[in-house]
């Protein structure tokens, strides 16, 4: 005879792994569409202005026709500097393809805190504290990190919160790359 724990066990064991498997479809889900170029969105990406922390300025004519991740991070943010290594990689594959990164740090102080951070971890995309941009509002974020990938086209295609892995982003790009 069964008792109340072995009937009552089943139902909370689907319940569990259904919960761990709608957890991992909510943060994998973004990168797999944005991979495989399913879903995303067409919203058009409002440029005003971008000033780097070396002083480059971007703007709307900078950006035409490039492929374009924007990401809001932190220094503090460990899922971010786990990702950024990754996006340097790249970065320094497709950038002659017409791939630019630019991150946007939401570090509040001194810049040159951030500068120095970049500097150790051998970044060299254009990055930006969050109050020298205006990127149409996309980097007022809750959840860090978080990552736009722009087309071409200028519209925003995919939104990923939180760790953007590096296989990802590259089939991502490739294929946006290649749309023309």
């Amino acid at each position: 005879m069964k008792s109340a724990w072995d009937k009552a066990k089943r139902p909370l064991e689907f319940l569990l792994w259904a919960g761990v498997l709608g957890f991992v479809f909510l943060r994998l889900g973004p990168q797999v569409t944005a991979a495989v170029g399913v879903g995303g969105g067409d919203e058009p990406l409002s440029v005003g202005a971008f000033t780097a922390l070396d002083g480059t300025e971007f703007g709307e004519a900078d950006l035409r026709g490039k492929v374009v991740l924007v990401n809001a991070w932190a220094t503090w943010c460990r899922p971010c500097v786990i990702e950024m290594p990754a996006f340097q990689r790249v970065y320094d594959d497709y950038r002659d393809q017409g791939f630019l990164v630019l991150g946007v740090s939401r570090d509040r102080g001194d810049p040159s805190v951030v500068s120095e951070f970049l500097t150790r971890k051998g970044i060299s995309y254009p990055v930006a504290m969050a109050m020298d941009v205006d990127l149409g509002g996309i980097t007022e974020v809750n959840t860090l990190p978080t990552s736009y990938l722009i087309g071409r086209d200028g519209t925003i295609r995919h939104k990923v919160e939180g760790l953007y892995a590096g296989p990802a982003l590259r089939m991502a790009v490739k294929r946006l790359l290649a749309e023309g």
